[in-house]
């Protein structure tokens, strides 16, 4: 008897200890955002964050390797034709979505064609080249283009390559940001506000066997000390967008690890030249103001007081390591008395009292500070507006702003940096930057694959550019990203997305 109540003893901690033991079993990766995403919805998004959570919840037709190549994900290969105006495309077979409906031919065609006709679709001008979409059999795509367009492999590499489920899509309509469905390794489970993203690893992914966690929370946390800390402390086991003054300190502990890469995009100064009341000012109206503020300013100081010299200096939408930027257009030196004589040409009465929008993190007002300090000189009374990201970008697009801060986060094709940002009619240009010149030049950039022909007319676009300045270019930050040493097999890629097949936990 006693023996007997000894067994069913037993067998209670047991069936008390297995969920434990299965729970210790599940491995879970915890990642520290700069900030909270903006919607999961890859036609719909903008935030570079948002696509650090897509790089684990939604592959693409191509993505990129850590050398810059585009390689195959949900595709396997492609043809351009002879005129440059069709592109076939083959898909993967066996690839399904989060709702084990099927990648084929025709959902490709849906989720393309959803990027080019969706209300407020980000994605419509990254492949507006494209006319019509054709089902060839289940696995081949053709995509008729109006026009040739060099970077529509490189833009399919990115948001616009992203393929969701037309099941899901067409029952989620608008909601779709809130479930979002796609063929990525992990699928979405949960997401609180300013608080947390949770992924779960997707048991029928294609290519499953790269695979090595189960589940994966994203939690934003803008304040990198904050981040940091929760790094050392283990509260988290990686996190993006190290300080640059808190390099030192990663180094010295032997538990954690840091990768570094010059990003491909930029940090700015969007100005408010037609987008509403706001504009009409004189920063807004007349270039030589503009001028004035640039010249007010000295990018290699922002660079040593805020970020211990890390960060590349940059006038150009690609950083000067790029082989497209301008060299003989490069960076202004600061010159106090000609911006003052800019100002008085264009009879502006000192100070003028303008206000520069920041998303709201420690290292960006510190920049904001800096800026501030030096553009007072030359007669620019500079208000800070210190605003959390993805509100600042609502407030953006309303046109509610003198000079917005803003990064963009890169793409391997420099069409991907400046067209969005510039183009008369797109959406992303925030300041309403009006320029026939420049558009056409921007359509003549899209029509030819080779080098040096693209070269030549981006010169003449920084050319009109610079004289216009929409956009003010101050630097090109350097991609930093630490983990613990329990984290392996993490590859730093050269567009700051955190890529986890192969990805481990010890």
């Amino acid at each position: 008897m006693v023996r007997n109540l000894r067994i069913v003893a037993l067998l209670s901690l047991l069936a008390v200890f297995a969920p434990l033991a299965t729970a210790q079993a599940q491995t879970t990766l915890r990642i520290g955002l700069a900030e909270d995403p903006d919607i999961l919805d890859p036609t719909l998004s903008r935030t570079f964050v948002g696509r650090i959570v897509y790089a684990a919840m939604c592959d693409k037709l191509f993505d990129i390797d850590d050398k810059l190549n585009i390689v195959p994900q949900l595709a396997t290969g492609y043809d351009v034709s002879a005129d440059g105006k069709t592109v076939t495309i083959k898909l993967r077979s066996g690839v399904k979505f989060h709702d084990g409906e099927v990648l084929d031919a025709a959902a490709a065609k849906f989720s393309l064609e959803r990027h080019l006709t969706m209300q407020g679709s980000f994605r419509r001008p990254e492949i507006s080249s494209i006319d019509t979409i054709e089902v060839v059999d289940p696995s081949t795509i053709k995509l008729n283009l109006k026009n040739p367009f060099a970077p529509l492999i490189a833009q399919l590499a990115d948001r616009a390559g992203m393929m969701v489920s037309p099941k899901a899509a067409q029952a989620e309509g608008a909601n779709f940001g809130n479930k979002p469905v796609c063929a990525g390794p992990f699928k979405f489970v949960e997401r609180v506000a300013q608080g947390r993203i949770v992924l779960e690893r997707f048991a029928d992914y294609w290519n499953k066997d790269a695979i090595k966690i189960d589940r994966v929370i994203y939690q934003p946390i803008p304040d990198p000390t904050v981040r940091l800390a929760n790094l050392q402390s283990g509260g988290l086991d990686l996190i993006e967008r190290v300080s640059a003054t808190d390099i030192p300190t990663v180094k010295k502990n032997s538990k954690l690890k840091l990768s570094t890469q010059i990003e491909l995009g930029y940090q700015g100064l969007t100005i408010n030249l037609a987008n509403g009341e706001r504009a009409k000012n004189p920063l807004g109206q007349d270039a030589r103001v503009r001028h004035a503020f640039e010249l007010a300013l000295d990018r290699d100081a922002i660079n040593q007081v805020v970020y211990n010299g890390e960060y590349l200096p940059g006038n150009q939408w690609v950083s000067p390591k790029n082989p497209y930027y301008q060299a003989d257009l490069g960076i202004p030196k600061r010159d106090v008395a000609k911006a003052k004589q800019l100002m008085a040409e264009a009879g502006v009465k000192a100070p003028l009292t303008i206000t520069l929008m920041l998303p709201n993190n420690p290292d960006l007002r510190q920049v904001g500070e800096v800026i501030q300090a030096m553009v007072k000189e030359a007669g620019f009374d500079l208000k800070l507006q210190a605003t959390e990201f993805a509100t600042s970008l609502s407030t953006a697009e309303k046109g509610d702003f003198d000079i917005y801060m803003l990064a963009w986060s890169g793409r391997i094709d420099p069409d991907g940096n400046i067209n969005s940002f510039i183009t008369s009619k797109s959406l992303q240009n925030y300041g309403r930057y009006n320029s026939p010149e420049v558009d056409k030049l921007l359509a003549e950039s899209r029509l030819t694959a080779k080098f040096e022909d693209r070269k030549k007319i981006y010169h003449q676009l920084a050319e009109q550019t610079l004289k216009d300045l929409p956009i003010i270019y101050l630097y090109h930050r350097e991609l930093l990203v630490a983990h613990s040493d329990r984290v392996q097999g993490f590859v730093p890629f050269p567009d700051g997305l955190l890529r986890l097949q192969g990805v481990s936990l010890k």
